[in-house]
Order: C-alpha cells, then sequence, then structure tokens
C-alpha cells in the first residue's frame, strides 16, 4: 500500500428522477474505473458522491405529484442508490445533501467565505411568476442567450456557448413551466465575488496542463468575464442561510449549485465520521501530497473549474481580498476536472420528457452491467460526443466481450477442465510461451500509466489488444492437437490460462463484475474485485434513515500487476459463459421500445 492518497469527487446524481445511461457515461463509469484502478496500484482512494436532492426541480416534481419534496427526494435517492450500486461503482460513501452534516458544511464554507469579504449583500431583479406569484428560478426561464444568440439559453447559463448568464439578459425570457413571461421584481440576496479570484484561478488554471484540453481551454475562456454569481435563492427547499433574521425565512435558502459542491467536502467528512476517525478526511483535503480527481460531464465545468475552485479558494483566504482560513483548515483545490462529453441515443440527445431514454436499471434488468461499462470505456463520450446505438451495442458485446475476450477464457478452461480437470503442470517454455507471457506482464505499465491520465478508452484498447495476442497464440499453438504430447499441451494450456490472470487484472477496473467470475474460473478463491454495498443507516446528527453505498474494498485481492496463476492441481472446472450473446432481435425491440416512449 502506498502512502499517495486520491479523493475521487464524482457528480452528484440529480434526485427528481431515476439516472439513464447518458449520465453514468460521463460520471459513474469513467470515476468507477479510475478509483479501481488506483485501489489495485495500492494508493488510499476516497470515492464520494450522492444525491443532489435541493433546489427547483425537486419542487417541481412535488407540486406535480402533490406530495413533499422530501418524499420526492426519499424515493429517487433509493432508487438512484441501488443502480449506481447494481452497476458496480465502489464509492466509499454515497450519501445525499440532505443530511444534518452536510447542511453543516455548506453553512460552514459560507460564513467562511463571509468572513474574508468573498460573500457580500445586494439587491436584484428576481423573477416571479404573474399567475401563482411564485418564484421563478434562473434554471426555469428560457430565452434567446445575447452573447451568441442560441434560442433555449437559461436564465443561469447558456448551454451552448457555456457563459453564466442571468435571467435578465435573455431576449424574449419565458417561464419552462407554463410559458408565460416572468416579472421581475426586487430581491435581497448575497453573492459569490468571482472578479475576486480572477488572477488566483488563472494562475491555478495555469499549473493544470495535463487536463484534456477541451476542459481547461473552456475553463480558461471563462476568466475573461468573470461576473458575482448569486449564492442565495428564492426557494423554500434546501439549505437555510445561516445569518440572523435569514436563517429561519421560509424563502431564502442557499443556491443548490453551491450547496451541491459543498457535497464532496461534506461526503468526506461523513465518511470519516462513520469510519471512526472524525478527522480521517483531513488526508485527502489537506496533505500537500494529495490529489483530487473530480469526475461530470460537459455541462458541469463550470461550477467545478470555477465556482467550486472560487469558494476553496475564498474560504482559504486565498483571493485578492486575503483573509485566513476557516475553522476546517485550508482545504485543497482539484488536481483535475474530468469532464466526458455527451453520450446521445440512436442521434437523438437524451430526454426523459420525450421518452428519448434508457434508465439504467431498466438496461440492467436486460443486460449485463459489464456490458454496459465495456460499452461506455471503449466508445463513450470521453473527449467528443458519442451516439449510443443497440446495433453497435450489439456488436461491441458479441464482437469484443463475447468473441474476443469471453471466448478465450471459455475454451481455454474447458480444455483445461477436460484433459486435466485442474490447473496443468508446465514444462520447459518455448520462445513463444515466454513472448506471449512477457506481453501480457509488460502491459501493466501503459495500461496503468493511461488510467492515471484517465485516458481509458485507450487504456482499454491496449488492454484488449493484449487479449487479441492471447487469442492468437491459442490459435497457433493448437492444444487441442496435442493429445499425443500432453506435456507441451499442459504447458500451452498453462501459459495461456496465466495471460489469462494477466489479462483479467488489467480488465478489472472496466469489468469488475465477470473479473470475480474469472478468478474463480481460474482456481481462485474468496474476493478478487469487491462489489459496492448498499447500507441502511441513520443521519448522524437528526436520526432520519437513509441508504449509503460503501464498501470493504481494502479486502479485495485484485494488484496492479502479473501475479502467478493457481497452484498446477488446483480443480477446474467447466465453464459458464461469463457473456451473454445478443441476437439481432434485440436491436429491433429496443428500437421499438424507444419508438414507442416505453424505452
Amino acid at each position: 500500500m502506498s502512502d499517495r492518497h486520491i479523493l475521487t469527487a464524482v457528480a452528484w446524481p440529480y434526485a427528481n428522477g431515476p439516472r439513464h445511461i447518458g449520465h453514468v457515461s460521463g460520471f459513474g463509469v469513467p470515476s468507477d474505473v479510475f478509483s479501481r484502478y488506483h485501489r489495485m496500484a495500492g494508493d488510499k482512494v476516497l470515492m464520494v458522491s450522492g444525491t443532489d436532492e435541493h433546489g427547483t426541480p425537486i419542487t417541481v416534481a412535488a407540486d406535480a405529484e402533490g406530495v413533499t419534496p422530501r418524499e420526492i427526494a426519499d424515493r429517487n435517492n433509493r432508487i438512484i442508490v441501488q443502480d449506481l450500486a447494481s452497476l458496480g461503482l465502489s464509492y466509499d460513501l454515497f450519501t445525499r445533501t440532505t443530511t444534518a452534516n452536510h447542511a453543516a458544511v455548506s453553512q460552514e464554507i459560507f460564513l467562511g467565505l463571509l468572513k474574508n469579504g468573498y460573500v457580500f449583500p445586494q439587491t436584484t431583479l428576481g423573477a416571479i411568476s404573474p399567475s401563482t406569484g411564485r418564484t421563478l428560478p434562473d434554471r426555469y426561464i428560457e430565452g434567446t442567450c445575447p452573447i451568441c444568440g442560441y434560442d433555449g439559453a437559461r436564465g443561469d447559463q447558456c448551454d451552448n456557448c457555456g457563459n453564466q448568464l442571468d435571467p435578465t439578459d435573455l431576449i424574449n425570457p419565458v417561464s419552462r413551466i407554463n410559458g408565460e413571461t416572468p416579472r421581475f421584481v426586487e430581491s435581497e440576496h448575497y453573492f459569490l465575488d468571482l472578479p475576486a479570484f480572477t488572477r488566483a484561478l488563472g494562475d491555478w488554471l495555469a499549473t493544470r496542463r495535463s487536463w484534456r484540453p477541451n476542459v481547461l481551454n473552456f475553463s480558461v475562456n471563462l476568466l475573461e468575464d468573470l461576473k458575482p454569481r448569486s449564492y442565495t435563492r428564492d426557494i423554500d427547499w434546501g439549505v437555510p442561510v445561516p445569518l440572523e433574521g435569514w436563517r429561519d425565512r421560509p424563502d431564502k435558502r442557499i443556491y443548490v449549485w453551491f450547496d451541491a459542491v459543498v457535497g464532496y467536502l461534506s461526503a468526506s467528512i461523513e465518511w470519516a465520521r462513520r469510519s471512526g476517525d472524525a478527522d480521517a478526511w483531513r488526508q485527502w483535503w489537506q496533505a500537500p501530497d494529495s490529489d483530487a480527481y473530480y469526475f461530470m460531464g460537459k455541462d458541469n465545468i463550470v461550477f467545478h473549474s470555477e465556482i467550486w475552485p472560487a469558494q476553496l479558494l475564498g474560504y482559504n483566504g486565498e483571493g485578492d481580498k486575503g483573509g485566513t482560513p476557516g475553522s476546517l483548515g485550508r482545504l485543497n483545490l482539484p488536481t483535475e476536472v474530468v469532464s466526458s462529453e455527451f453520450l446521445t441515443m440512436e442521434g437523438r440527445k437524451f430526454s426523459s420528457s420525450r421518452q428519448v431514454v434508457i434508465y439504467v436499471r431498466d438496461f440492467l434488468a436486460r443486460y449485463d452491467a459489464d456490458a454496459l461499462r465495456y460499452f461506455i470505456a471503449v466508445a463513450g463520450p470521453e473527449n467528443q460526443d458519442t451516439d449510443f446505438t443497440w446495433a453497435e451495442f450489439r456488436r461491441r458485446n458479441n464482437d469484443e466481450l463475447v468473441a474476443g475476450w469471453g471466448n478465450l477464457v471459455n475454451r481455454s478452461v474447458s480444455m483445461a477442465a477436460k484433459n486435466v480437470g485442474a490447473v496443468p503442470t508446465p514444462g520447459e517454455l518455448t520462445d513463444e510461451d515466454r513472448a506471449l507471457l512477457a506481453t501480457t506482464s509488460g502491459a501493466f505499465g501503459p495500461v496503468g500509466e493511461l488510467l492515471s491520465r484517465n485516458r481509458q478508452k485507450a487504456a482499454i484498447g491496449e488492454a484488449m489488444r493484449v487479449v487479441g495476442e492471447a487469442n492468437k497464440y491459442l490459435s497457433d499453438q493448437a492444444p487441442w492437437k496435442l493429445k499425443e504430447d500432453p506435456a507441451r499441451r499442459d504447458t500451452v494450456l498453462h501459459t495461456a490460462l496465466q495471460a489469462i490472470k494477466d489479462c483479467n487484472a488489467l480488465l478489472t477496473p472496466f469489468l469488475p463484475h465477470s473479473a470475480q467470475q474469472v478468478h474463480e474460473l481460474l482456481g481462485g478463491t474468496g474476493v478478487w474485485s469487491v462489489a459496492p454495498e448498499v447500507h441502511e443507516v441513520t443521519d448522524l446528527d437528526d436520526g432520519s434513515p437513509y441508504p449509503i453505498i460503501t464498501g470493504p474494498y481494502e479486502q479485495g485481492q485484485a494488484v496492479w500487476g502479473s501475479t502467478p496463476l493457481a497452484a498446477p492441481g488446483t480443480p477446474l472446472s467447466p465453464p459458464k459463459p461469463i457473456f451473454t450473446k445478443l441476437d439481432e432481435s434485440v436491436v429491433e425491440e429496443e428500437i421499438r421500445r424507444l419508438e414507442e416512449g416505453s424505452a
């Protein structure tokens, strides 16, 4: 075990409904692949997130159903927890933003910023629905962007050009709820003084040369026009503003985006409190040699490369106005913001309202979790928008997982089980045997280097190239033709099985479910790839119940490197296929579901 501490901070899925496969292609699978690799490499990983449960979409959904926002949040929190655990996402803690701990940490960050002068009060114009008199939050107002002319910009940001906006900036603003033109009235709020961090953010970004170019360029461009950003909102569902005269007001709360990013810290603190060492989080947040990687889709870049770093800088007292760290102490900024592009579906943008969607739980009810993880890793939106099609999913599954990796495992173990009944005893190795083992054992360096830099497509591509080399070796050596030379046959099979063990380790971060199966097929015992667990807990401060995802990941045997095959003579049983082949009707049926809006 190394002394390196790595924080994997995973974007918080919003709890207004179940998450679809487009969501987990951005925040979920990439963060888990990264975390599993670093755990195998011996690093101390803390992977945290939870459901984001405040803000207007929750209240809108609650109003539509005639229930409370908390009921909506509770229901969807449980759905999302089960879905992400089933996908194998190995959170050390997946929690929620409606805990008392999260509220306290969010309020502490606000007060630290206020103390250092980076949060200030200002009267501004707020949008009101003329028909109901209720506040219209920025995200529920749409119009034409005054900067790029995009028709469909939101009142907080234009998704086309990425610029921050205010509702009053929009041309022809309308309510997304009922289409009426909002009325703007004066309202007092607290604002984060973003311009006070222009220099500090610029200096920090100048050191981030290893970032994906699209993320870094976008972040640097944001510095050209930083404006104060409202830290509070006119809403009754969220973290209370911790000030005299504001704390008990029913109509003022901390802006959901500002409390959500604090969740990375609050979840780390909750994890530490649950671990029995309340200060354990500090190793990941304050040690100078620790690293923090933030995973999300590209629509969240601004909050992770600008807003959250500004909050941290201000709390530390490191903006233009100076100051001193708050009571938690100085907090580390992100090492890297790892943003993926968008996943579309059959040429269309995912849309729950338009039924262009397949939810994670529906997908996993019909297909293997590792099949989805593989598709995201090998063909997902790492550097550019990617289209998910059922035909391509089927092709990747059948040609690469089933016929490539799965077939290599199946026929090698089958031959060993049939001819020997156990792990064969090898004889003297030939040049071909040694060359294959050199290839498989030598792959850990380059694949690990790619994974450490979040080049996951290239990493799994290299791993599958090695699988191809093992398949070629087996075909070339043809152990099924060596009945008259059992010593050579057993040497070939032992070599092939050792190569499979190496390949299985290379693929474990990507395919954790099948990795455990392969481990057992090779005669391995115990847990190789630890699965996440869902535990029912109670709030540490107010006693309310909720589920979390966690796991005893330190108990796994998986290591990053070549490890010996089980001893010769270890019994082997005829294997069952580890992946399911999909026939053409799968594509036809899924397209039909999509067209009928029942995906």
